[in-house]
């Protein structure tokens, strides 16, 4: 019984970890007011009729805090990393001066950054639905263990143990969340 107790709370952690992971990068391509290439992380290239991500067909680089520029591997891209950007609707106008796409970031208005903050809370949200789903799934199984002769003071500890796990991952997205909105509001 041990053994599955211990697999369970290994898998359960690994799963809110993992929740936590997809939460980074949701983050990440949360814009908060300065120009960072993750800003693009999403947009996909036509590349010889395959969808392809940008940073596989040109290097990616801010220069400054307004400005992302996009060095294409093959100048004939120009056109096909342009049209990308505003197929992902970013709210970006590309230009391109025939060596390399250039975009300007634009400052970012009070009711922008109030919307880009709502829109992160809703993803930390997400990602707290998603570890109490695992925590639910734990205690689902440690249910199933102790049908199975598990003694129910051991059932009771482990429940503990996985409501602490729960608990330590809600703290670290809060953390992140505070985190976040601290720099998107930050003019």
């Amino acid at each position: 019984m041990k053994e599955e107790i211990d697999f369970i709370l290994d898998s359960t952690k690994e799963a809110m970890q993992a929740a936590i992971v997809h939460l980074e990068k949701k983050l990440l391509n949360i814009r908060a007011g300065k120009a960072s290439p993750a800003m693009l992380g999403g947009v996909k290239v036509e590349y010889y009729g395959t969808p392809t991500p940008l940073h596989q067909v040109g290097n990616v680089s801010t220069p400054d805090a307004r400005t992302i520029t996009i060095q294409p591997f093959e100048k004939s891209l120009i056109p096909e990393i342009e049209k990308g950007i505003q197929i992902a609707n970013l709210g970006f106008n590309p230009m391109n001066n025939g060596e390399s796409v250039i975009i300007n970031v634009p400052p970012l208005t009070e009711e922008r950054r109030r919307d880009l903050a709502k829109q992160a809370k809703s993803e930390a949200e997400d990602s707290k639905v998603g570890v109490r789903n695992d925590r639910k799934n734990a205690n689902n199984e440690i249910k199933k263990l102790e049908k199975d002769g598990l003694s129910e003071d051991m059932a009771k500890n482990t429940e503990v143990d996985i409501q602490e796990l729960t608990d330590g991952y809600i703290k670290k997205i809060d953390d992140m969340l505070a985190l976040k909105e601290k720099e998107i509001m930050t003019v």
